[in-house]
């Protein structure tokens, strides 16, 4: 745990590690401005304007020049922490770098711990800590996508979907308050049927959350997306088609892929995980046992499933059979009818299984790849609402789900006539579950509720 003072200023490279034209260095605190003061050589800083930038250099103690720089000025509270921040633009040199930062140091900064500037965003009301953690998944997203959900549950997306659901537990569960305080005078302020109501619209609220959060991690991850088949189908050939170079051995000897290859693909701003695997059939040798359950177990982790057939060795009841064996219970599928060019007078629609998608394609000539591709990005588009929020944090879901049950638990009591105590306790625990997500886990507010809404001496 992080034992250093927060009033403390801190001092950190902000920009990525390695050679480039230029790198920012990051100050925050009450000395920010007077430690820059101290090493920079331009205009007085501490009279400078807020949001400002101003041109001189850095020297040390014995007036040595480092490097020229820019100073920008961000006066608290109106910057990223709320504190004082400077920001020193130098050349990318890992030698000015180091000097600077030590030079700071010296003069009375201390090196930031890991994420200490969004932490001290988040302590001081800048932010909520659903926010705090979208920061990261904003500078680590990498596709369309995954950019698009970073930033909006840095906007606030989440924030104010657990506000609504807190929201409207607080209101009732401070009514059970009062009945608590005034139990002798046997006055109802909630309503039992009222209550079950609610209890069973947040649970529903909370379970479309939790429904959102398989598609969020598997945006921010990549689609798990599986190529399976019976050997020499041509799985293989579809995968260097799609990445469009040449990943995976191709050969007409069946069994080539004894284990998985996995390689991303960006279509449409969404990752996808292609995942080649080992022909399925008998295993003839060790290794292709080892193969054939990797190949399963990828299957069974799989969002979606390319399932190659050669439409030249293999009939209808044969992929319908496959089918029955693979299972993928979970998986969108898209049946690819494959090697068409060699039997081009054959129907796919008879290939059909209880209504998968069925692309009649050549790998090997191309044929019809980009309908496959087309056809992957409406499988995740169609997914997505506009605007919607959706979970891609596995803390959050945790704690949606430990909420959840805890407003199973108060349905239950309802059921079984509990006394008013014992609903708010489990009320408070849910609500408790949700302010985990946010930051805010304080019962304090079950108070400034009551006396900010309602009169009690009147």
């Amino acid at each position: 745990m992080n034992t250093h003072l927060q009033s403390d200023t801190i001092v950190a490279l902000s920009t990525g590690q390695g050679i480039a034209a230029i790198s920012m260095i990051r100050l925050s605190g009450s000395k920010a401005i007077e430690i820059t003061d101290s090493v920079f050589k331009g205009v007085i800083l501490q009279t400078a304007a807020s949001h400002t930038l101003h041109y001189g250099r850095i020297e040390n103690e014995d007036e040595q020049h480092i490097d020229d720089v820019v100073i920008g000025i961000y006066r608290a509270p109106n910057s990223y922490t709320t504190e004082d921040i400077i920001e020193i633009s130098c050349h990318g040199s890992q030698y000015i770098i180091k000097e600077i930062i030590e030079l700071l140091i010296r003069q009375g900064a201390r090196p930031a711990d890991p994420g200490e500037f969004t932490m001290r965003a988040f302590l001081n009301g800048r932010m909520d800590l659903s926010q705090a953690e979208a920061v990261a998944d904003l500078i680590e997203s990498q596709t369309k996508a995954s950019h698009r959900i970073a930033v909006q549950q840095l906007r606030g997306g989440v924030s104010t979907e657990i506000q609504v659901l807190r929201q409207k537990l607080l209101d009732f569960v401070s009514l059970i308050e009062l009945e608590l305080d005034f139990g002798e005078e046997d006055v109802e302020f909630a309503n039992r049927e009222k209550l079950n109501e609610l209890v069973w619209e947040v649970i529903r609220m909370i379970a479309l959350l939790k429904k959102t959060f398989e598609l969020g991690n598997a945006i921010k991850a990549g689609i798990p997306t599986v190529i399976a088949g019976r050997p020499n189908a041509g799985k293989s050939t579809l995968l260097n088609k799609l990445l469009k170079e040449e990943r995976a051995i191709v050969s007409a000897i069946p069994g080539t892929t004894r284990d998985t290859i996995e390689e991303a693909l960006v279509i449409d701003g969404i990752q996808y995980r292609l995942i080649d695997t080992a022909g399925i059939r008998e295993a003839h040798d060790e290794i292709e046992v080892i193969g054939i359950a990797r190949t399963m177990e990828k299957i069974e982790q799989a969002a979606i499933l390319i399932y190659v057939f050669d439409v030249t060795s293999i009939s209808p009841s044969d992929v319908l059979r496959d089918m029955g064996v693979i299972q993928p219970a979970n998986a969108k599928v898209i049946l690819a009818a494959n090697k068409m060019d060699l039997r081009p007078y054959v129907d796919p629609g008879e290939y059909a299984v209880d209504g998968m998608t069925v692309i009649p394609m050549s790998a090997l000539n191309s044929m019809n790849i980009p309908y496959l591709v087309d056809t992957l990005a409406e499988l995740v588009r169609k997914d997505i609402p506009e605007n919607a929020t959706i979970i891609s944090s596995a803390r959050h879901y945790h704690a949606l789900d430990r909420a959840q049950t805890r407003l199973l638990a108060v349905v239950e009591g309802l059921e079984k006539g509990l006394t008013h105590d014992f609903l708010a306790q489990d009320i408070r625990q849910a609500m408790y579950h949700l302010g985990e997500i946010t930051g805010e886990i304080s019962t304090e507010d079950v108070l400034g509720n009551i006396f900010g809404r309602f009169c009690i001496g009147k």
